[in-house]
Parts: C-alpha cells; sequence; structure tokens
C-alpha cells in the first residue's frame, strides 16, 4: 500500500537521521515523514500543517534547528547569518524538510509577468533597463500605457497557456505621477482579468493607502514591490527613494488587505552580508509576505551594471532555502535570472523549497525560458502547476476571499 512504501521511505530517513550525528536537527524532518505516512488526506495535510515542536532543550543546539517550520516573525540578525552560512547540502535538506510540512513540493505556480507601460521611469535604479536616467545608453523608449483590450487579450493568452496569476508592471514612481484616467485603465484592467479567473498581481511603484484601498476594490490578489536588497546597501542602487518608502509602501498595501508579494535581487555587487540582510528584512516584516520573489540580476547593456558578475545558481539556490526555512508558508517565486540556469539547478531550487516561476519568453524587457522547455522541465522533475485561487498559508486574506467570485466566472468586487 502507499502507507507501507511511506513507511519504508521513513525507517530509511530514521535510520539516516540516526547514523547522522544530527539527531536533534533531523526529529523535525521525521516528524513531518510521520504525518505524511498517517494523513489521510493531503489536502488535509497542506491546509493545516503541523510546524515542528522543540525537540531539544539542549541550548547547545541552535533555536532555528530545533524550532525547524516554526512559524516566527522574532529573527534575529544573526539567527539569519547562521541559516544563510549553514553548509550548503543541510541547509537544502533541512528547507526541504520545512518545504513539505506546509506544502506540496510537486506543485508550482506558473504566472505571467507583462509590462504595460514600458521605459521613462523616474527612478535611478542602477540595474533597472526602464529608468529614463540610462535611457540614451539602453536605447529603451519611454512608451505609453497598453489599451484596456490589448491587456486583456495577453491576460487570455496566458491562462489558456497554463498560467494562474497575471501579474502587470508600469514603469512608474507610482500612480500619484499619472492622471486620473491611467489610474482608473489599470483598475479597470484588474477587474477584467479577475473575471476570467486569475489571480491578479501589480507592480506600479510607490502607493498610497488610498491608492492601495483602491486596489483591493477592483479586485487585486496581489500587490510586488520588491525590497531589492539590504538597507545598507540600497543606497548604493539608488538614491531616488528611500528603504523606508519601500517598507511604507508595503504597509499599505497588507493595510488594504492585499497579500504582500516582496523580495529581492542578487548579483548586484552585494555580499553574503547583504543578502542576509534583506532576508531577514523580509522574514521579520509584521507579518510574512504571501510571496517572495528571489531575482538574479539580468545585467542589461547602458545601464551602471551591465557589467555586474553573475551569481552562481549555487547561490540563489542558498537564498531559496534561507528563504523558506524564514518564512515557512511563503511562496518562494523563482523569478528573473533563469535562462541560463541549468535544469539541476533549477531541480535544487524547487528541492529547496521554490514553488513558482514565471514562464513565457519575456519578463519586463528581460528574455525569460521558453514556455515549451518549462513544461519539459515540468514532466521531467514531475512537477504540476498550482491552481488559481488555492487558499495561501501565508499573506492576507485576499486570495481566499476572492475564491467565490473566481469561481462564477466574475470579480467579488474586494468586498472585505
Amino acid at each position: 500500500t502507499a502507507i507501507a512504501v511511506k513507511m519504508s521511505q521513513l525507517v530509511f530517513l530514521t535510520r539516516s537521521v540516526l547514523l547522522s550525528g544530527q539527531q536533534a536537527a533531523g526529529v523535525g524532518a521525521v516528524r513531518a515523514a510521520l504525518q505524511c505516512a498517517f494523513s489521510t488526506s493531503s489536502s488535509i495535510r497542506h491546509s493545516q500543517p503541523q510546524a515542528a515542536e522543540t525537540v531539544s532543550s539542549d541550548t547547545s543546539v541552535s533555536r532555528w534547528i530545533r524550532e525547524l517550520g516554526v512559524v516566527r516573525t522574532d529573527w534575529t540578525r544573526e539567527e539569519v547569518s547562521e541559516v544563510y552560512n549553514a553548509p550548503l547540502l543541510d541547509l537544502v535538506y533541512r528547507a526541504a524538510s520545512v518545504h513539505r510540512m506546509y506544502n506540496d513540493p510537486s506543485m508550482v505556480q506558473r504566472c505571467t509577468l507583462l509590462s504595460i507601460k514600458t521605459g521613462g521611469c523616474p527612478e535611478n535604479c542602477g540595474y533597472c533597463s526602464q529608468s529614463s536616467h540610462w535611457s540614451k545608453d539602453t536605447g529603451l523608449k519611454a512608451e505609453k500605457l497598453m489599451d484596456l483590450e490589448e491587456v486583456y487579450q495577453a491576460a487570455l493568452r496566458a491562462k489558456e497557456a497554463g498560467s494562474t496569476r497575471f501579474c502587470m508592471g508600469a514603469a512608474w514612481r507610482g500612480p500619484s505621477q499619472v492622471g486620473q484616467r491611467q489610474w482608473e485603465r489599470v483598475l479597470e484592467m484588474i477587474r477584467r482579468i479577475r473575471g476570467l479567473g486569475m489571480e491578479v498581481c501589480t507592480t506600479l511603484g510607490m502607493l498610497s493607502p488610498e491608492q492601495a484601498a483602491q486596489l483591493r476594490q477592483a479586485g487585486l490578489t496581489a500587490y510586488n514591490h520588491n525590497l531589492d536588497t539590504s538597507p545598507e546597501f540600497y543606497g548604493k542602487i539608488t538614491t531616488t527613494r528611500k528603504y523606508e518608502d519601500r517598507l511604507a509602501t508595503l504597509a499599505a498595501v497588507r493595510e488594504a488587505g492585499i497579500s504582500v508579494c516582496a523580495g529581492g535581487i542578487i548579483g548586484l555587487g552585494e555580499g553574503p552580508a547583504d543578502r542576509v540582510g534583506l532576508l531577514h528584512q523580509l522574514a521579520s516584516l509584521p507579518a510574512h509576505p504571501e510571496s517572495v520573489p528571489i531575482n538574479r540580476l539580468v545585467a542589461v547593456k547602458g545601464t551602471p551594471l551591465q557589467d555586474a558578475e553573475p551569481a552562481a545558481g549555487i547561490d540563489l539556490v542558498r537564498c531559496i532555502a534561507t528563504a523558506r526555512i524564514l518564512m515557512p508558508r511563503t511562496v518562494v517565486r523563482l523569478s528573473a535570472g533563469r535562462l541560463d540556469l541549468s535544469r539541476g539547478d533549477q531541480a535544487l531550487a524547487f528541492l529547496a523549497g521554490a514553488n513558482s516561476i514565471f514562464d513565457g519568453d519575456k519578463l519586463l524587457t528581460t528574455p525569460n525560458n521558453d514556455r515549451n522547455e518549462d513544461a519539459a522541465m515540468f514532466a521531467e522533475l514531475g512537477l504540476r502547476s498550482r491552481p488559481a485561487f488555492v487558499p495561501y498559508a501565508a499573506g492576507n486574506e485576499s486570495s481566499k476571499s476572492f475564491v467565490e467570485g473566481a469561481e462564477g466566472g466574475g470579480c467579488c468586487g474586494g468586498s472585505q
């Protein structure tokens, strides 16, 4: 029987833990395997996960190991550094154990990202091809906001190709810089795409609380606003806004009841301590983000970071594994920079806890993996696409509260 197979796997796992000399570190994984073996419903197991309890009173064992899988927002930077700098195979093993406590490891969400307003951004982020500061060197011209029907058709094609979340990005400092007619067009885009039964995410720059409330009323599922890097390194990436501005937008999104999508970029010239600082900042927010995109810089000719050394695939895996341990219930999104990663690198990232990708041949202005290649990878690795509106374990109630409207083929209008 299936239980017998799982029990044989459990015996092997238990034996491995006992022989490893790290019994305390492995008890959480054994407990998770026990839960898996005796659970009669995978849906119950994933919707009502049981985190690892304290496995040892021995204070010589680090708290994060003793409480592996416990959801907490009181992480110290020293703890995060210890997690990040753990031996890679141990780190991935523990991250994979946590991943299975809360998620179906075979389920990966496919998202599509569309630039609805390209170029002309007044910010001076050193990595961004859309900044007006570098436009003469990048050759990227500012474009107008796309028409409603054009965006709707793009979302329809994405749904037909298997995407369940449609993300729209506008090269704005924020909606406050544009006229009311453009803002209303974006709100209508959200309403129309929600009518397709898709999750909708936008990234539109800095928001006021009033603008966040309007997005929520239109039916927005999630809002992306990356922190990019650590607070200490942020000033070397941009000088036209402050880190506190980023945090204020996340607070406005959270207060509006929209799920927060916030992550960062590696390969900006930062060091390991800055990656630790970014992950600490995310894990110590008042509530963990519903999703955390981990991007690997795609250097664009003409930007100040055009010659940046690409981050190694192993570095990406280390960041993903750390994020999974720090934020057990969060969707960790393997985002930009997959194009030159081997299938093995990506498989290790999924093992370490990544459970979302962006598909389609373009991410805003940079190339991305071909959908057929991703389909072949899913088949080889035994992955399946996450349906829209499966309740998220982390984040606000936005996705859950919209399920009824999505199933009916329409949008509930953000009644909460």
